[in-house]
C-alpha cells in the first residue's frame, strides 16, 4: 500500500478540514498579487497582508497623512491595498498634474465608494461614469450657467444672501457663536436657488434639516467606521455608522421628492425656474418624442440634484468657516485685509470686479483654500484601460486616489507648506500671482464644476463679512489657543468652535 493511501485512509475530517484551509490561504497569498510582473512593473509599495492589506499601517482618521508619509518612501507613484482593494496613488503636483490633465482620459473614471454605490447605482453627476456622467455634467453645467453660475445674476443673489446672513451674526451682539449652521445655510441658499428656483429661510425645517443631513453625512463617509464597511462589505452590519448613513440619505431622498413633486404641479414648460424644472421639462419632451430609455429619468434627476446640493454647500461654506477661524487666529493679516478693505472700497458693497484692486484680500483666500486643505484625498478616480505612467504599468479598473495634500502641501512649489503665508500668492511688487500648484479643485475631467460659483461666493461672502465684523476667540481663549486640526469626515472641517462678530461698520 502506498504512503498516499496510508495518508487518506489515517486522515480525520478534521485534518482534511485544516488542509482545506491551508490551501485557502496559500491561494490566497499566491493571488493577492504583492509584486505581481504579470504585465511589467507596477507600482511599489508596502508589503500588504492577505485580506487586510495595508489596514494596520493606515491612519483610517486621516488616512491621507499616511498616504503622504508613504509617498516619502515609496515615491510618488505607489501601491498600497485598502483591505482586499488595491489602490494607486499619486503624490506630488508634478505626478498629479500629469496623471489628470496630460493623461486625463485615461485616469478619468470614477470609483464610488461601496456604500455610496449602494445609493446611488451609477447615477448622478458625481459618483457616475460613461455615457450617463457626460450627459448629467454637459446638462448640469449648462443649465446651471443659464441659472446664473458666473453671471451678474448669480452675483446679485450672493450680496442678497450676505445681508440676511448679517442679520443672524448681529443678532449675537459680539458673542461667541458657531459659525456652521449660518454659513452652511448662507452658502446652500445660493445653489438652491439655482437647483430649485427659489431660497430659502433659515428657520425653514425642510431647508435646515436638508443641510443639517448633508453635513453630518459628509462627517461620517469619513469615519473609521465607514471606511471599513467599505473595504469589509460583508460584515457591514456591525458598523453603526452605515446605519446612519442609510436613514440620512432616505430622509434626504423622501424630502427631495416632495420638493420635485411640488415644483411638478407648478411646472411652465416656458419659464424654468432652476435646474429642476429644466430637468422635468426635458425629460417631459423626449417622453412625448416617444424616447422611453434616455438618462433623463427620475433617478438621474434625485442623485444630481443631492450631487449638487452636497458639493454647492459643503466645500465653499466650510473653506469660509476656515477662513473666519484664520482670522480669528492671525489678528494681524486680518488687520491688513480690514485696511485693504477699508482703503479700496469704504462702506460700498463689493462686487466681483473688486477683486483685482483687491490683491491682498485676494491671496488671504488663495492661502485659506492651501492650506485648508478640504479635499486632501479628491475622490476616488478609476482608470478607464491600461496605462504605462512614468513607467509603472496600471491595470484598467485600479482605483487611483490623487493626493491633493501633497499637491497643495508639496515642499518643492511652497516656500512654507505647513503654515499660514498669504505670501506664497504675492509677487514681489504686492501683486496677486498665480500658482499652478494650487489645485484644490482638483484638475481634469473631474474638476470641481461648480469652481466659477465658488469662486465668486468666497470672494464675495468673505470681504463682505470682513467689511462689517472683527472675527475674534471667544472670551477666554486666546489667539494660539484656537485650533486648526481638522475634524475628522469625507472634507476637512475645522474642529467644534465659536467665534465672535464685532460689529465694526
Amino acid at each position: 500500500m502506498g504512503i498516499l493511501d496510508l495518508f487518506l485512509q489515517s486522515s480525520s475530517s478534521v485534518s482534511l478540514l485544516g488542509a482545506l484551509v491551508v490551501l485557502l490561504l496559500v491561494y490566497l497569498v499566491s493571488s493577492f498579487s504583492f509584486s505581481s510582473q504579470e504585465y511589467g512593473k507596477e507600482p511599489p509599495g508596502p508589503r500588504p497582508l492577505p485580506v487586510l492589506g495595508n489596514l494596520l499601517q493606515l491612519d483610517l482618521k486621516r488616512p491621507y497623512n499616511t498616504l503622504l508619509e508613504l509617498s516619502k518612501k515609496y515615491g510618488s507613484v505607489f501601491t498600497v491595498y485598502f483591505g482586499p482593494k488595491k489602490v494607486v496613488v499619486l503624490a506630488g503636483y508634478k505626478t498629479v498634474k500629469e496623471a489628470l490633465v496630460n493623461y486625463a482620459d485615461e485616469f478619468g473614471d470614477r470609483d464610488p465608494m461601496q456604500i455610496v454605490h449602494e445609493f446611488t447605482q451609477g447615477n448622478g453627476v458625481v459618483w457616475s461614469n460613461g455615457d450617463s456622467w457626460k450627459e448629467m455634467r454637459r446638462f448640469a453645467l449648462t443649465n446651471l450657467k443659464d441659472f446664473g453660475m458666473g453671471k451678474k445674476a448669480c452675483e446679485d443673489k450672493i450680496i442678497e444672501e450676505c445681508d440676511y446672513l448679517i442679520e443672524v451674526f448681529k443678532k449675537f451682539k459680539g458673542e461667541a457663536f458657531d459659525t456652521t449652521q449660518p454659513i452652511h445655510y448662507a452658502v446652500s441658499n445660493i445653489i438652491c436657488s439655482m437647483v430649485y428656483g427659489s431660497r430659502f429661510e433659515y428657520d425653514d425645517p425642510v431647508f435646515t434639516s436638508l443641510v443639517d443631513r448633508t453635513n453630518r453625512n459628509n462627517q461620517l463617509l469619513g469615519t473609521p467606521s465607514v471606511q471599513m464597511y467599505n473595504m469589509f462589505p460583508w460584515v457591514g452590519k456591525w458598523f453603526a455608522g452605515k446605519k446612519e448613513v442609510q436613514k440620512l440619505f432616505a430622509a434626504n431622498r423622501k424630502q427631495n421628492l416632495q420638493l420635485f413633486s411640488r415644483l411638478k404641479e407648478t411646472l411652465n414648460p416656458q419659464m424654468s425656474r432652476g435646474f429642476v424644472d429644466a430637468f422635468l421639462v426635458r425629460k417631459q419632451n423626449l417622453e412625448e418624442s416617444g424616447i422611453t430609455n434616455s438618462h433623463f429619468h427620475n433617478e438621474n434627476l434625485l442623485m444630481t440634484v443631492i450631487n449638487l446640493f452636497a458639493a454647492g454647500t459643503e466645500t465653499t461654506a466650510t473653506t469660509l468657516r476656515w477662513g473666519l477661524l484664520l482670522m480669528a487666529k492671525y489678528p494681524k493679516i486680518q488687520d491688513q485685509v480690514q485696511e485693504e478693505l477699508s482703503r479700496v472700497i469704504g462702506s460700498r458693497q463689493v462686487q466681483v470686479e473688486d477683486r483685482k484692486n483687491l490683491p491682498f484680500t485676494d491671496v488671504v483666500i488663495h492661502e485659506t483654500q492651501r492650506l485648508a486643505n478640504i479635499a486632501p484625498m479628491a475622490l476616488p478616480h478609476k482608470t478607464s484601460q491600461d496605462i504605462v505612467f512614468q513607467g509603472h504599468f496600471i491595470k484598467k479598473g485600479t482605483t487611483v486616489y490623487p493626493l491633493l495634500t501633497s499637491v497643495l502641501y508639496d515642499e518643492s512649489e511652497w516656500e512654507r507648506p505647513h503654515t499660514y503665508y498669504p505670501a506664497h500668492f504675492l509677487d514681489k511688487d504686492g501683486k496677486f500671482v498665480k500658482r499652478d500648484a494650487f489645485m484644490p479643485f482638483s484638475a481634469g475631467h473631474r474638476i470641481c464644476p461648480g469652481e466659477s460659483l465658488a469662486r465668486m461666493e468666497l470672494f464675495i461672502f468673505f470681504t463682505t463679512l470682513l467689511q462689517r465684523f472683527r472675527f475674534t476667540p471667544a472670551p477666554g481663549v486666546s489667539e494660539d489657543e484656537l485650533d486648526l486640526t481638522p475634524r475628522v469626515g469625507l472634507s476637512l472641517n475645522p474642529s467644534p468652535h465659536k467665534l465672535c462678530a464685532v460689529s465694526c461698520m
